[in-house]
């Protein structure tokens, strides 16, 4: 998979990280000069410095044979335009983009945007970590495929920790996609083996989302998770 991501932010950075870990293909285009200069020795020639609104240097990225573009800037106009392009213009499969006021997320859902990212829930748990203490995040709403991204942490007393993923009894339609431990991204293979303080993202059906809580921090009751987390995940 080739995937263009647009603005090297910490979002846009850790899903390059991310990704090559992964072993996927992809290029980071950043328009400003120090973060740019900051990142070439990690990224090399996986960096492009552009402006990403720009369908010249979206070309120079490779975007015509891109499998999916992450717009994930900090400016919400901005990631509408790339969405655009890379949408109806070069006709790219999967566009993500990332919303930083939630009043603009209707405007994505217009552009025919695939999922469109939280910002305020994506930076502030699995970023930066300004609130490391939510064990449960809500990150991507995927809508065509009905299923949602989030976050959960596993602690001490998880039933979990300490248990290789297949021996897990993960509720029907809940699938463990990758682990995040320390800097590494790690690829949610059957055989691995959770740890306490793990970060595991994980994909479900609507709905699943008390029963993954349930499951995996005991103890603990939705209601409480969902207000930890200040957004309204649980449903009623």
């Amino acid at each position: 998979m080739f995937v263009v991501i647009v603005g090297a932010g910490k979002v846009g950075l850790n899903v390059a990280r991310s990704l090559s870990q992964l072993g996927h293909e992809f290029i980071l285009i950043e328009q400003r000069r120090s973060r740019y200069e900051l990142l070439l020795e990690e990224m090399q020639e996986a960096l492009l410095f552009g402006d990403g609104t720009e369908m010249w240097v979206l070309e120079e990225a490779g975007i015509r044979r891109a499998d999916l573009v992450v717009a994930v800037t900090g400016d919400d106009e901005d990631n509408a335009v790339i969405a655009q392009l890379a949408k109806h213009v070069y006709g790219v499969p999967k566009v993500v983009g990332r919303v930083n006021n939630p009043a603009n997320r209707k405007t994505l859902d217009l552009l025919d945007v695939d999922a469109t990212v939280s910002a305020s829930s994506m930076i502030i748990s699995m970023i930066e970590h300004e609130l490391p203490h939510h064990q449960f995040v809500p990150l991507l709403s995927l809508r065509r495929e009905n299923m949602e991204l989030v976050e959960i942490e596993i602690n001490e007393e998880s039933p979990a920790a300490h248990l290789a993923i297949a021996d897990l009894r993960l509720p029907e339609g809940v699938l463990l996609a990758t682990i995040l431990r320390g800097d590494a991204a790690i690829v949610a293979r059957g055989s691995e083996v959770l740890l306490p303080g793990d970060q595991v993202l994980c994909l479900l059906p609507p709905g699943k989302e008390k029963d993954l809580i349930r499951a995996l921090l005991p103890g603990r009751r939705p209601e409480d998770v969902q207000a930890e987390a200040g957004r309204d995940i649980l449903g009623p």
